[in-house]
């Protein structure tokens, strides 16, 4: 079984308030997305993987991978859209690749152990996903700023990254998609359109994606909690 992984990493840094990338901010003393992809390229499990990027970021990651000797890296460039970016991901696997995780370059928490799980239960389920139960009440608010409903908190999860597909199921989805001119938010949405199920595994609170200020200090504390310890017991 061949197993790739798609690593999203061509976003902007509008929400984290710079004019570069966001990846390329320190954490731990290197960039955020150097955490990601470390933790893809050593697992056993994973026999290549695709880093989509942006063209303005594109030189400075060659430079970088090959400083740090990542191996079975290949680069692509992103789109004007994640769906977009994904799709070019998907094109650059090789045709032995069965399965697929798509993950986000911006969630550097994910554990090997974590990795494993999923790889593990894509063969099974063919569209798996990581989530975690919402904490919080969530309310459904309209245009006018009046609550429209309140959804039972139980039935409620934040979906995290990898999710984790058969390869030809996600290619055939995504190509039905951009027939047809659908936009999902994330790669689950589309199976789930194409009325594929998607099985749900428990994620961590800790896997969260960097995305503001306030991530980046949440992400230092959650490093310092790891520190000495195994990645893959957490």
């Amino acid at each position: 079984m061949n197993t790739g992984a798609v690593i999203v990493a061509a976003g902007s840094g509008k929400r984290m308030g710079g004019e570069r990338n966001k990846l390329w901010l320190p954490l731990a003393g290197k960039p955020i997305f150097c955490h990601t992809i470390e933790l893809f390229v050593s697992h056993p499990m994973i026999a290549e993987t695709v880093l989509v990027v942006s063209e303005a970021d594109r030189a400075d990651i060659t430079d970088l991978i090959e400083l740090n000797g990542y191996r079975n890296i290949k680069l692509v460039p992103g789109g004007a859209e994640r769906q977009e970016s994904v799709q070019n991901g998907l094109a650059a696997l090789s045709a032995s690749c069965e399965y697929v995780l798509v993950h986000d370059a911006a969630r550097p928490f994910l554990t090997t152990a974590q990795l494993t799980a999923v790889v593990e239960q894509v063969q099974q389920d063919q569209a798996t996903i990581l989530a975690v139960p919402v904490k919080d009440t969530i309310k459904i608010v309209g245009d006018d700023g009046y609550v429209e409903s309140t959804p039972a908190r139980e039935s409620l999860w934040a979906v995290q990254t990898p999710q984790a597909f058969r390869l030809a199921l996600l290619q055939d989805v995504h190509k039905q998609a951009k027939d047809a001119g659908k936009a999902g938010t994330d790669d689950a949405m589309l199976v789930e359109w194409m009325g594929h199920r998607v099985s749900v595994m428990m994620g961590s609170y800790e896997n969260i994606k960097i995305t503001t200020p306030d991530d980046l200090w949440l992400g230092e504390e959650i490093l310092r909690k790891r520190l000495g310890s195994d990645r893959g017991e957490e």
